[in-house]
């Protein structure tokens, strides 16, 4: 009797550990990334804070990086970010999650397999290309019956509620998808319309997740920048609560058009004005951050597990 190979089954191992060792790299190199990335913000903002008080960064309400009287005050643009992201808002998720109710619910499987692919194809085009639709075609369009200014953030919050769409209607689909098809039967069983199945037992039970595509959703409206340099402006200002049409229908300055602006300009590279960059970045971050973390944690808080 021959005496038995092993050669094949040490070289099956060897490939699974070079395997596991390239997978872990890639791991790693993803975490690496996003540290230098958080390193650098910090680096620079606490260079800024160094020579700029930081309760006057939080509490000012005048920015002017540039111009005499110099003046970091970050509460204009985080009041532009916000604007962008309820014009948003308002626009992509009552869209996005009638959406997702159509295509679970309502929609044939052929009439999914080619509404959902088209829906996402909004997720692809370029954000440059929304920016220049909204202030070409957008605004000239607005502006037959609305006083708007040339760049404004109504047409920007439009675009970016319109790209986002596919985001919140994706995941909620999905969300929605995972449901027992036994919940859906035990509501028809008691002679509930389809429409009351979807509005009071499927959306309630997938509420996790549609929650969870609401804050992604507008963790990227606030992050958003090319339609929003592009459409609304560089006109950082408080937004007017007792003037809600005046704050959409006017330029304004969120943060990621500020930081265009700074890091496009033609300032000193190791001044106030240039390091001012990393600190709005670090404030834009933290921000996006914290959106993100509530997600998880109320997905975490009210999933549903079905068995």
């Amino acid at each position: 009797m021959s005496a038995p190979d092993f050669s094949h089954d040490t070289s099956r191992t060897a490939r699974g550990t070079v395997f596991r060792y390239f997978f872990m790299l890639c791991a790693l190199l993803s975490i690496l990334t996003t540290v230098a990335i958080i390193l650098t913000l910090l680096v620079d903002a606490v260079d800024f804070f160094a020579q700029v008080s930081f309760v006057e960064f939080l509490t000012g309400t005048r920015w002017s990086p540039t111009n005499d009287p110099v003046a970091f005050g970050v509460l204009p643009l985080i009041s532009g970010t916000l604007v962008i992201t309820i014009g948003s808002a308002m626009v992509a998720l009552p869209i996005g999650l009638l959406t997702a109710i159509y295509l679970s619910e309502y929609a044939s499987e052929r009439r999914r397999a080619y509404l959902k692919p088209a829906l996402e194809v909004l997720a692809g085009v370029p954000t440059v290309v929304y920016g220049y639709f909204a202030l070409v075609y957008v605004t000239p369009a607005l502006d037959t019956f609305l006083p708007l200014s040339t760049f404004n953030a109504l047409s920007a919050s439009i675009m970016v509620g319109i790209m986002i769409i596919p985001m919140v209607s994706s995941i909620s689909e999905d969300a929605m998808s995972a449901v027992p098809d036994s919940l859906r039967q035990a509501s028809y069983g008691l002679g509930a319309t389809k429409f009351t199945v979807s509005t009071s037992v499927v959306v309630p039970a997938a509420l996790s997740g549609i929650f969870s595509s609401f804050i992604l959703a507008l963790s990227r409206a606030i992050g958003e920048t090319m339609i929003v340099a592009i459409a609304a402006g560089q006109t950082p200002r408080m937004a007017d609560l007792t003037d809600p049409a005046g704050m959409f229908l006017n330029s304004i300055q969120p943060m990621t058009s500020a930081m265009v602006q700074i890091g496009t300009g033609d300032i000193v590279g190791q001044g106030e004005a240039y390091k001012s960059l990393f600190a709005v970045g670090l404030t834009l971050f933290v921000i996006t951050f914290v959106m993100n973390l509530v997600s998880e944690l109320v997905a975490s808080r009210y999933r549903e597990v079905y068995r």
